[in-house]
């Protein structure tokens, strides 16, 4: 007699690619659930949670109107013990399965979650691999084999290994990496092109949230939703970026501007990350695309192929191998709380006000305003990481655990010391105003330190410096910086000191 099996599909598992669904076995029956556990571990920005319900919501209707039997608990449905274990058990017992199944999270809390729950079964349970990454769990750890890790190490073994932009064993163009030529600020008068947007009505779902409760914050765009939320159209904002964006990408990807939220980035990272997309697919559409136009160079394509096989999977290498300590590593002892200004964008420094009011009205924000806006300052300011942490997993409709961890408290807030990054990635006014237009209609001076109109990240970045000497004046990267703050003079140091400290003392009036 064939097993009755059920299979367990999470809300970043959204991938009908996977073999799982190669054909049509009566005998299967997948489950999905929208669940409170998930959406109070942290506070989310509301659009995440509609996007992420949502599409889920599609997932299932695709899987149904393919054949497939499909189990799927709403919200408010009746009997919904808004866990995965309860539901799980609850549907296991009404519907007497054989084999539970369930692709392996990507989460440390929820993998830990599916372990204790296979272990509290009386039926046999079998994890399988999400078939969406480059790479295993731990192809990372066995690359580096206890030595330091260095993405540009594992991007080039990315590289060969999957014959991505190669000559033989060369890389194709004659480098491995273009980053120094993609780091040009936005031209005067630039011609952005408008990004590609989706018009959903998702009232339903917002008033439902509203209904049960669910504790959200951000502007929901519930009449207008612009984000994908299915395969079809993620695989359309995938053909208008290559098309439309890529030409210029690599040059402006680390560009800021008030008048331009997207810029010429992708903005597939949500699904990416929930996995309507794969990478494989991202890349290969990216390579045509290069192959078939001449307008977009090497250093358009390779600055965004580094992104997706070696970052992101380099990111998702380095917490499986240092989960679960990682997410309690704070090198520098930052214990200040998080402004109030990150949750209402009302500061008078306007590129803290742009970045966070943007990422409030659209759940979004590209790399280097997280990097070197909002994760910038909160490093200055001493923030400590959870709240950095947290802030960053709800506000961001891409963010997940693994990808979030890794980048904000390693890449962006140095707490793991230097596992991730080189050196923390710091800059006073000076970086902002190199790479954006925020400084020139901003209530500070860029160029001062110290004085009423002083920018708070001039005196901010060199207090930073003092309070952390002994811990990174021999950071080879730091040593010019700190040959700097030695050759001012010890009333120019105290001066800047004692603003840092007034701004620190009272960052609600910022």
């Amino acid at each position: 007699m064939k097993r009755k099996i059920l299979r367990l599909i999470l809300g970043d598992q959204l991938n009908v690619q996977h073999s799982w669904f190669s054909s049509v076995d009566s005998n299967v029956t997948y489950l999905m659930m929208e669940v409170r556990s998930e959406t109070e571990y942290v506070k989310h920005h509301i659009q995440k949670v509609i996007a992420v319900f949502t599409a889920m919501r599609e997932f299932a209707f695709q899987l149904q109107e393919a054949g497939h039997r499909v189990h799927y608990i709403h919200f408010d449905d009746p009997g919904n013990t808004h866990d995965f274990s309860g539901n799980v058990s609850r549907i296991l017992k009404q519907e007497n399965h054989d084999l539970l199944e369930y692709q392996m999270p990507d989460e440390y809390r929820l993998d830990q979650e599916m372990i204790k729950l296979a272990a509290s079964l009386e039926i046999p349970v079998q994890a399988k691999d999400t078939e969406h990454f480059y790479t295993s769990r731990y192809e990372l750890s066995a690359f580096f084999n206890g030595k330091n890790f260095l993405l540009e190490s594992f991007y080039r073994h990315m590289r060969r290994k999957h014959n991505i932009l190669m000559e033989d064993d060369k890389p194709l163009g004659g480098k491995w990496n273009y980053d120094v030529a993609n780091r040009k600020k936005l031209p005067p008068n630039p011609r952005v092109v408008k990004p590609l947007v989706f018009n959903h009505d998702h009232r339903e779902i917002y008033e439902m949230i509203l209904s049960q409760g669910i504790k959200c914050f951000g502007e929901p765009h519930a009449e207008a939703f612009p984000w994908p939320l299915n395969r079809e159209e993620s695989l359309e904002v995938l053909r208008f970026f290559v098309k439309q964006c890529l030409p210029n990408f690599g040059k402006y990807q680390d560009a800021m501007h008030t008048d331009y939220w997207s810029i010429y980035h992708s903005r597939l990272s949500f699904s990416l990350n929930t996995k309507m997309l794969s990478p494989a697919e991202v890349v290969e559409a990216a390579i045509e695309a290069y192959d078939q136009n001449a307008a977009i160079s090497i250093e358009q394509v390779e600055g965004f192929i580094r992104q997706i096989i070696g970052w992101r999977e380099f990111m998702r290498g380095v917490y499986w191998d240092q989960m679960p300590d990682y997410e309690n590593r704070n090198f520098f002892d930052h214990q200040n709380p998080l402004p109030d200004f990150f949750w209402t964008g009302n500061t008078k420094m306007n590129c803290l006000h742009h970045a966070i009011g943007q990422s409030l009205d659209k759940a979004y924000a590209h790399h280097i305003q997280r990097l070197m806006v909002t994760g910038n300052f909160a490093l200055l300011a001493g923030i400590h990481p959870d709240e950095v942490d947290q802030w960053y997993l709800g506000i961001y409709i891409d963010a997940f655990h693994w990808v979030e961890l890794t980048n904000t408290r390693g890449m962006s807030q140095f707490a793991d010391a230097g596992m991730i990054a080189t050196k923390p990635y710091i800059s006073s006014a000076n970086y902002i105003d190199k790479m954006s237009n925020y400084c020139k209609s901003c209530h500070y001076h860029k160029k001062q330190r110290v004085g009423e109109k002083a920018c708070p990240f001039n005196s901010l970045y060199w207090n930073f410096l003092e309070s952390h000497r002994i811990k990174l004046q021999e950071n080879p990267r730091m040593k010019m910086m700190y040959r700097a703050w030695h050759n001012m003079t010890p009333e120019q140091k105290e001066a800047i000191l004692m603003q840092a400290r007034e701004y620190l003392k009272h960052p609600e009036q910022l």
